[in-house]
């Protein structure tokens, strides 16, 4: 078997991916977060760990009493995606920055009722979470008005599941 390149050039090839990996493997220690540190509503810090893991989320929580088709299901965690990335993005940069770099991890669970669904919300507001509430406006399946999802983050894993790591995958 022949080789594309002469010895010579061989050489060159296997020093420039030596090279790449090196400042590859420098540039990672420099830019990945280490440590976080999240300020909650009632002025608390909270140290956050974070790692190659992914441990960021966003969490859909859908009302299962509804009984909606899975396409509105699928639409109204649409729309609390948008308000989501919309308000983390605008509230705390580098929370959404953080959660983007670790590949949007997005859940999606289910609850019973508006009375659950909207005691999810105070939970993690109260823990300085983003929650969005989806609200329908009744064209199709749903009453007007209706609570439909919630959006829980993006966040730390660790506070999202403290919300709604006991539900059940939608």
């Amino acid at each position: 078997m022949t080789s594309i390149f002469s010895k010579e050039q061989s050489g060159y090839v296997v020093v420039g991916i030596g090279v790449g990996l090196v400042i590859g493997w420098f540039l990672r220690g420099r830019f990945r977060p280490k440590l976080a540190v999240l300020s909650s509503k009632n002025g608390s810090n909270e140290a956050v760990f974070s790692s190659d893991s992914g441990e960021y989320k966003l969490v859909f929580v859908v009302r299962n009493d509804l009984k909606m088709g899975k396409g509105k299901a699928a639409a109204q965690c649409c729309h609390a995606a948008v308000m989501s990335y919309e308000a983390v993005s605008k509230t705390d940069p580098e929370m959404f920055r953080k959660w983007r770099m670790y590949g949007q991890p997005k859940v999606v669970v289910k609850t019973e009722s508006e009375k659950s669904l909207l005691q999810i919300a105070r939970d993690a507001r109260s823990l300085g979470l983003n929650a969005s509430l989806v609200k329908d406006a009744g064209r199709t399946q749903i009453a007007p008005g209706s609570i439909t999802v919630t959006g829980i983050g993006p966040g730390p894993e660790e506070l999202v599941n403290q919300v709604t790591g006991h539900l059940k995958l939608f």
